[in-house]
């Protein structure tokens, strides 16, 4: 007796094989000529050149390859960009959280205010929050580059949060309830941690963002690393421009990847502490019954 006939559903028609090689080719041909003629318009604008000769050895006035360097990663990168960003990203944190405790309060004042703010400055240029702060309230540069910041990225990470408290399963709030906690406790002690953890990717694209906007104090002359970087091409000259802009760029990409490359640590280890112990999951009350405090633990809802 022959043993019956097994089908793989998994394994690919000659079709679906076709047209993902077909796509594979037609991406890789795309990707390829974009990067020749990346490499092509810097060859043509003279980018391979002598004039990255700046960067160890500048050979005008004053300044030596030590200062250009300095000016770039410490007064620039270190004492502006990442400055502002060790500032907002814990105020923003903290106002988020307020945010959203706000817009789950069974104080319709308060949901309303909440409500007013997300969608205001939700809604306004981070670069006019700036100004508004520089010129309508006589703040410093610093301190208005973190107030637009903290006022645009609170309504947005408040909105990520929110998103993510709401898709839990009712039953986690039921069980928090159950157990004799208030809807405060409940909020901040088991849905918002997490919606903390599922909104990770969400909320590191939201860093690498703010890191970025530090960019637009530019405008209203804070000293960061975008400031820095015209400033230095304005000392040694329009030939350098490319140069520092190269430099610039090659350092946020890297800032960047630094935190991504932290948040993709911090999301496995996260992962790996809830497969382990279980903390974080939400105990479930049986039906009908009431649960002993601090029973179920490591039970899934």
């Amino acid at each position: 007796m022959s043993a019956p006939r097994q089908v793989l559903y998994d394994v690919p028609g000659p079709k679906a094989i076709l047209r993902d090689k077909v796509f594979t080719a037609v991406f890789t041909v795309v990707m390829v000529g974009l990067l020749a003629l990346l490499v092509y318009s810097a060859y043509t604008r003279g980018i391979f050149d002598d004039r990255w000769q700046v960067l160890w050895d500048p050979q005008k006035g004053s300044q030596n390859a030590g200062d250009v360097w300095h000016a770039l990663l410490v007064r620039g990168l270190l004492e502006g960009t990442l400055k502002a960003v060790v500032i907002a990203v814990p105020i923003v944190a903290l106002t988020a959280t307020v945010l959203v405790i706000a817009r789950a309060s069974g104080n319709a004042i308060m949901r309303a205010l909440a409500y007013l703010f997300t969608h205001v400055f939700r809604g306004i240029p981070v670069l006019l929050t700036m100004y508004f702060g520089v010129l309508a309230l006589g703040l410093s540069p610093l301190v208005s580059v973190v107030l637009g910041l903290v006022v645009y990225n609170t309504a947005v990470v408040a909105e990520i949060l929110r998103a993510g408290i709401a898709a839990l399963p009712r039953g986690q709030r039921e069980a928090g309830l159950s157990l004799g906690l208030r809807p405060l406790s409940v909020l901040l002690r088991i849905q918002l941690p997490q919606a903390v953890r599922i909104m990770l990717p969400a909320l590191v694209s939201q860093i690498v963002v703010l890191l970025k906007d530090t960019s637009l104090g530019f405008i209203i002359a804070y000293s960061e690393l975008l400031t820095v970087t015209k400033n230095n091409y304005n000392y040694f000259g329009e030939p350098t421009t490319v140069v520092f802009v190269a430099v610039a760029f090659v350092i946020y990409i890297a800032v960047n990847m630094l935190v991504s490359r932290l948040a993709h640590w911090l999301e496995g280890r996260l992962s790996r502490t809830r497969t382990s112990a279980g903390v974080g999951d939400v105990p479930v009350a049986p039906p009908g019954g009431v649960m002993a405090a601090g029973a179920g633990a490591n039970t899934r809802a």
